[in-house]
């Protein structure tokens, strides 16, 4: 928290840069004065400010650089609206330019406050190539301007030539040393400048092409201001890049820097490829016969359940057409191919014309005379309701994989309902339990039966629900409760470890619970880089991981993990699928953010569900299991899958695989709010199968 000095009047205003990092201020408020702030931003930022009133009714109004509360076309930017002692609060973007802030007080009134600001600058620019933002540049010089950074560690920009031209670049409003790199369609530097002043440019004359700029960050936080134009000289035209796909329902289109496809060989990128990616929802993928190669990522899909496909249209093609030969990865292998983040194994489609669709997280493809189903779908009646399942994409991974007996999965929690002798009957035979597996049932619920269900519910039974993982053994130990006969941390995990290595078993540990750690904890953690821990984050919305999530940072073989929505929240409010979950505003959980999180994954689903009656357990089905413990095993089931699919991989290697092929969410690439993103079990599979043929 910084101690300051508020001005009294507008013109003494406490001046501080708001940044990047938030920044907290507490100060006092009489009805004889104002505190006046000001700050300034050099470029277009999102803007967040937060007033905690400790004990009477205190506002804040945001002004602009005249400090009349209102910006050029007489619209009042924005103000604090609450009339109690509730946090108020101000969310706005804002153009370049200087701010002023004023904390006031009604009349006859004093109290003390914090006050919270910051501002994000806003990104227009991808962070990779496949999120490269797509510019025009022809004789009219251009300008664009954003933001590098820490949390922004590149800018790409991507333009094509019809003719060979005389190519101008120029940088200003540079706050630092620039190095802009000028790049050919396969990534390799035509041109940079590590000294590019506020008034340099760069011309040169360049070929009918694809083109990229790169700002990468190097050390120094800065604003920038981009221009770009290009006078046609001569030489031979570029046709235009088609663009058939409806992109409405696509999170990025781009086309990639290849050779001949080989199932045996990685495909690089070029020209002549279109690489497209889904969102989490369900997205028609239009075939792009313009292109040599064209690639479709199709992600996760919440729809699932209501019917919706990610689709593959050949509605142009019978699916008898000779012309077209099909290479699935279950059949006869797919094609190794790197869309940038790794290896993975890809679906193929070659026609006759040696033009290919390569493509993964497809769940059907439209022919003219039908429509065939890639996905799996069980015969469990709740299936079509677990839409966690489905935004993860593990209806796609199922046909690579249901589990192995190579793989064991422990579960440290709350023991398991039991009546007699009798589980849940979703959850199947458990094999190698511990003698304290069983719930005492001290607590009203049984959250292990919850926690397990997610797992390693039976599945294809034709009963309940379906779990992640179908085939792979689970050990159950009761950590949780102070009863009698409960484990601890250490001497539970040291039992899993025990019992997997009996086996030579690769171990997967879920830990839906905070607090317990120990240095004794850590040492075993510490001691074990073979065994993949998979942690929640913490349900009190700080900026700081639980309790032993909070060890992610330091070991690669631990894995933390906050709570995304899907559709709606648990009010019914409608949501973005895969925004972190905050109830904040309710006085209620909110998902962790902090350095160390790793992944985002489900929160609020249906799961197997244990309640105490009397002295006996009820079982049913919790319509909305929530919190990040009901995030986490949703990470332990495809991460399960994932070591199934390639049990010579380490724990570090799978954690780095999860991490490669999350959907990407918040700002471009690693953030402290969302992690490396989303998980995508079909991709993460894929990418396993991969390394286990030895493409790297």
């Amino acid at each position: 928290m910084s101690e300051t000095v508020p001005g009294k009047f507008l013109e003494t205003a406490k001046n501080f840069n708001t940044g990047i990092s938030p920044q907290i201020f507490s100060d006092t408020l009489s009805t004889s004065h104002s505190n006046f702030y000001s700050f300034t931003l050099k470029g277009r930022s999102s803007f967040d400010l937060a007033l905690e009133d400790s004990s009477k009714n205190a506002h804040a109004d945001l002004k602009d650089a005249n400090g009349n509360g209102v910006v050029d076309d007489g619209e009042v930017i924005n103000g604090s609206i609450f009339s109690s002692i509730n946090a108020e609060s101000i969310s706005k973007t804002l153009d370049a330019g200087s701010y002023y802030i004023q904390v006031y007080i009604d009349e006859g009134l004093e109290t003390n406050y914090k006050l919270a600001v910051s501002a994000t600058p806003i990104d227009n620019a991808g962070d990779f190539f496949q999120a490269v933002r797509n510019v025009t540049v022809n004789s009219q010089t251009k300008n664009y301007s954003d933001w590098v950074g820490l949390s922004d560690t590149n800018d790409y920009y991507k333009f094509s030539l019809n003719t060979n031209s005389d190519f101008k670049l120029g940088l200003t409003e540079v706050s630092d040393n620039a190095n802009l790199r000028l790049l050919d369609v396969n990534g390799n530097t035509l041109t940079s400048s590590v000294n590019f002043g506020t008034a340099n440019e760069s011309i040169r004359t360049l070929d009918a092409e694809i083109y990229y700029v790169q700002y990468p960050y190097e050390g120094s936080e800065t604003f920038y201001n981009l221009s770009l134009s290009a006078t046609p000289v001569s030489g031979n035209v570029l046709p235009p890049i088609p663009n058939s796909v409806d992109t409405s329902s696509l999170a990025s289109s781009d086309t990639q820097p290849p050779t001949p496809a080989s199932s045996s060989t990685p495909l690089p990128l070029d020209s002549t490829t279109s690489y497209i990616k889904g969102t989490l929802r369900a997205d028609t993928f239009a075939y792009q016969s313009a292109y040599n190669r064209t690639v479709y990522s199709g992600n996760g899909n919440v729809d699932f359940g209501s019917g919706a496909r990610d689709l593959l249209d050949l509605s142009s093609f019978l699916s008898t057409d000779a012309t077209i030969n099909f290479n699935l990865v279950e059949s006869t292998g797919g094609v190794v191919y790197n869309p940038g983040n790794g290896n993975r194994l890809f679906d193929a489609i070659t026609f006759s014309n040696g033009k290919e669709i390569l493509f993964e997280g497809i769940e059907a493809i439209k022919f003219a005379d039908k429509t065939i189903s890639l996905s799996v779908t069980p015969n469990d009646p709740m299936f079509g309701q677990q839409w966690n399942l489905h935004m993860m994409g593990v209806q796609n991974a199922w046909r690579l994989t249901t589990g192995s007996s190579n793989v064991l999965v422990g579960i440290e929690d709350t023991g398991l309902a039991a009546n007699g002798g009798n589980l849940h009957p979703d959850l199947r035979s458990t094999n190698f339990l511990s003698n304290n597996y069983l719930d005492e049932m001290t607590n009203s619920t049984a959250h292990g039966t919850s926690v397990q269900g997610v797992i390693a519910a039976a599945s294809n039974n034709g009963v309940g629900m379906s779990g992640i993982n179908w085939s792979s053994d689970v050990f159950h130990i009761d950590v949780m409760g102070g009863d009698a006969g409960d484990s601890d941390l250490v001497s539970a995990t040291q039992a899993l470890i025990n019992q997997a290595n009996s086996k030579s078993q690769r171990l997967v540990v879920n830990l839906s619970l905070t607090g317990g750690s120990s240095p004794q904890f850590e040492q075993i953690i510490a001691n074990n880089q073979n065994t993949l821990f998979v942690v929640a984050a913490g349900n009190t919305g700080a900026n700081s991981l639980e309790s032993p999530a909070d060890l992610a940072k330091k070991y690669g073989n631990i894995i933390a993990v906050g709570a995304s929505s899907g559709l709606k929240d648990w009010y019914g409010n409608p949501k973005t699928p895969g925004t972190r979950i905050s109830y904040q505003d309710k006085g209620w959980w909110s998902s962790n953010t902090g350095d160390g999180l790793t992944l985002m994954a489900p929160s609020e689903f249906p799961t197997t569900n244990a309640t105490k009656s009397s002295n006996a357990f009820a079982f049913g089905y919790d319509k909305s299991f929530n919190g990040t413990s009901a995030a986490v095993p949703n990470v332990t089931g495809v991460a399960s899958l994932v070591w199934s699919a390639n049990s010579n991989l380490t724990a570090t290697q799978i954690k780095s695989i999860l991490s490669q092929t999350a959907y990407d969410l918040g700002a471009a690439g690693y953030d402290t709010e969302y992690g490396y993103g989303f998980i995508n079990a079909d991709a993460a599979v894929r990418r396993a199968k991969a390394l286990a043929q030895g493409v790297g």
